[in-house]
């Protein structure tokens, strides 16, 4: 298993180091109105004569007394334009004060110079973009220079300390579970070996076929967590079973016949909820789901291969040091045996005796948490850079608010007969619009049938005066001006329809995962009720997610994870992304709770007596669970990259609500109240279903295992 383990990592290394990392493709949505009429735009208008591979930076002045055509202000200014002549890798730089070419605001109080750049290579950009950025540092304060745009290319930063504490603190939380540093540090192996082998095969990928910058950050995230979650779950039931007198061998085979089986089950339920990401029709979307599915099914296969190789390696050793000693005075561990005053089960009784009062406290609490998605906003991409407290984003704003949204135009396509002759009364008609800030003369195609204008909205990109002058040219397109049919493309209408695209997605996939929940819930446990519950808390843990990275990166509420820049709509992506991984989750939290109180239940138990005893055994590997999921998302959520802390945090606040709330108090208290009646199922169904052992309790059945010779411990 080690050999055919390193084999496969050395392989895909080698696929990455024969073709190398590969080209990054757009993370786009072809096939929009926007994008269609982009490509007619480009047949029409085959080029304009701009340069290849241009660049532009602007520096924006608004001095904070007097008027840039003031003497003195108007000096100061050509002094900073000097200076930035000299720039390295600047191609052209123009004057906003000249005359022939102003670009001042009407009241005076902006100008604005733009820096040309062209054909500079990756290092290029980054030495001219520090260059340009340290002569708008060094200008005078009152002068209120500000530097818009970026040379640079925006990519994941390098990982933090963040990650690295979360991965210390799981690695806490699992020496506190084992009791053993081996059987901690054998867990932490695996799972961060699967991490290395997930992410060099969609690398390995990557260099064959193109795959967007941020494809890797799920499958990172989540292929670590898993790979945790997933060992944790066979080295308990592991140490279990040579605690109950079992020889190594056996030990091993029946837990991975017990909580492997578990964890293939729960492993594929997530599979399908990343791969089920294909019903968004968004190519990177679909990238980033099966992606993270390849990190989780390599979790999954090294937790049933690998692992138990370690397992046999450690044998004995891989419990504490206690249960070591009474294993060899052979004091056996069983299930009537174990502690029944722990807190879980303290817990657990009180859920079930107090179900109203337990009820009504965890909805409460998800309800509130869930309150802001009310107001949630999104966006494919925020203009002016991630980071509201920026240069570059203090520039686009002001040029926004003196100009309007001149650095995202809209493309107006104009076709018709003849529409060179109906170019006047186009222009009129737009400029008139509500939301228009200013049109453009037209410029007419080769065969005089399509004409483009270029609209400047009085809003940025992602305003709603934008989008609704967007939607309004779309509906009265063909009635604006007889004769002639309209179309709108530019960077702020694809943006526009790529967050609509997101948006409709997002309808899609939830109901599809809510259906795909009900199924599986309905075939594991053979009941109605307790996957409409079950399905309903995750819905809810999901709304709270929602709510809070609302709360925290929309409106800016202070949080101490997060380092990462507040104040901007939420990434269009980020909602269907939650949507897709926290119902994997749910879903194992799920199977590892309710199958054991089934199993009790199966054993004639009294309901409520079911719940108490089913919830005792399953409690602490859930806790245990979740909280190595809390801790390695609240590692990632302090990355200082936005995309990755917002994802993390979501994820964070949604494992929280899930594991701790939904599943350790809502359902123990829906099913409490509930009573006989949450395991009713129509007998025609009953019938047709097959018989599923998510946790291998067939086992149950088989002959006793061989007994462990405690003279090897």
């Amino acid at each position: 298993m080690i050999i055919a383990w390193v084999a496969v990592f050395a392989g895909l290394a080698g696929v990455i180091g024969t073709n190398g990392m590969g080209n990054t493709s757009a993370d786009s949505i072809p096939g929009s109105r926007a994008s269609q009429a982009l490509e007619r735009m480009a047949q029409e208008f085959p080029t304009d004569g701009a340069a290849e591979g241009a660049q532009n930076l602007q520096l924006v002045f608004q001095p904070k007394s007097g008027a840039v055509t003031d003497p003195d202000v108007a000096e100061q200014i050509h002094a900073v334009l000097n200076s930035a002549a000299s720039l390295p890798g600047l191609d052209s730089i123009t004057d906003p004060l000249d005359p022939q070419t102003p670009y001042v605001s009407a009241d005076g109080s902006v100008a604005v110079a733009t820096l040309t750049y062209v054909g500079l290579d990756e290092d290029a950009q980054q030495s001219s973009y520090e260059a340009a950025l340290a002569l708008q540092q060094s200008t005078p304060a009152d002068l209120g220079v500000e530097l818009g745009g970026n040379l640079v290319p925006l990519g994941a930063p390098e990982q933090g300390v963040g990650e690295m504490l979360g991965v210390l603190a799981a690695f806490v939380v699992l020496l506190l579970t084992f009791g053993s540093l081996r059987a901690a540090g054998a867990n932490l192996l695996v799972a961060a070996f699967g991490v290395g082998v997930g992410i060099l095969g969609v690398f390995a990928y990557g260099s064959i076929n193109p795959i967007g910058a941020n494809t890797i950050i799920l499958a990172s995230m989540l292929g670590l967590a898993v790979g945790i979650d997933y060992g944790l779950f066979i080295v308990s039931r592991f140490q279990q079973e040579v605690r109950s007198g079992k020889s190594v061998d056996d030990a091993i085979a029946r837990a991975t016949g017990t909580a492997g089986t578990a964890v293939v089950f729960a492993g594929a339920t997530v599979i399908v909820a990343l791969v089920a990401l294909i019903v968004a029709n968004i190519g990177f979307i679909t990238e980033m789901g099966i992606a993270a599915a390849f990190a989780v099914l390599v979790a999954v296969l090294l937790s049933l291969t690998l692992l138990p190789v370690l397992l046999e390696t450690m044998g004995p050793k891989a419990l504490s040091k206690k249960h070591r000693q009474d294993l060899a005075e052979g004091h056996l561990w069983s299930d009537e045996s174990a502690d029944k005053r722990t807190f879980l089960r303290r817990w657990g009784t009180f859920v079930v005796k107090r179900p109203l009062l337990s009820l009504g406290g965890g909805a409460a609490v998800l309800v509130v948490a869930a309150l802001p998605v009310l107001s949630m906003e999104t966006a494919f991409v925020v203009p002016g850079g991630a980071d509201p407290e920026s240069t570059e984003r203090t520039a686009y704003n002001v040029i926004v608010d003196e100009f309007g949204g001149v650095q995202s135009p809209l493309i107006v396509l104009a076709d018709g007969a003849d529409v060179a002759s109906r170019t006047g009364s186009l222009e009129q008609t737009l400029a008139a619009l509500p939301g228009v800030a200013s049109v453009t003369p037209a410029a007419i195609s080769a065969d005089g049938d399509v004409a483009r204008v270029t609209v400047i909205p009085t809003g940025g990109p992602i305003d709603e005066t934008t989008t609704n002058l967007v939607h309004g040219l779309r509906a009265n397109g063909d009635t604006l001006v007889p004769g002639v049919t309209l179309e709108v493309t530019g960077e702020a209408a694809i943006g526009i329809d790529q967050t609509a695209a997101l948006n409709t997605a997002l309808i899609k996939y939830v109901i599809v995962i809510a259906l795909i929940s009900m199924a599986l819930l309905i075939l594991m446990f053979r009941s109605i009720l307790i996957p409409v519950i079950a399905t309903a808390g995750y819905l809810l843990s999901l709304l709270a997610a929602f709510g809070a990275s609302t709360a925290v990166f929309q409106w800016g509420w202070s949080f101490p994870l997060i380092q990462a820049p507040q104040g901007d709509p939420m990434m269009s992506l980020l909602p269907i992304l939650l949507v897709g991984v926290l119902f994997g989750l749910a879903m194992d939290y799920q199977v590892f709770l309710v199958s054991r109180i089934k199993e009790m239940h199966d054993r004639g138990l009294a309901p409520k007596d079911a719940i108490v005893e089913g919830f005792s055994r399953a409690a602490p590997m859930i806790v245990a669970a979740a909280t190595i999921m809390t801790v390695v998302f609240a590692g990632f959520a302090s990355s200082t990259f936005a995309i990755a802390a917002s994802i993390a945090f979501g994820l964070f606040v949604g494992v929280l609500a899930d594991a701790f709330i939904v599943r350790l108090i809502l359902m123990p208290a829906a099913m409490s109240l509930l009573g006989r009646s949450a395991w009713w199922i129509p007998r025609w169904l009953d019938e047709v279903l097959p018989h599923v052992d998510t946790e291998g309790h067939a086992l149950d059945e088989s002959p006793k295992e061989r007994p462990l010779e405690l003279a090897s411990i």
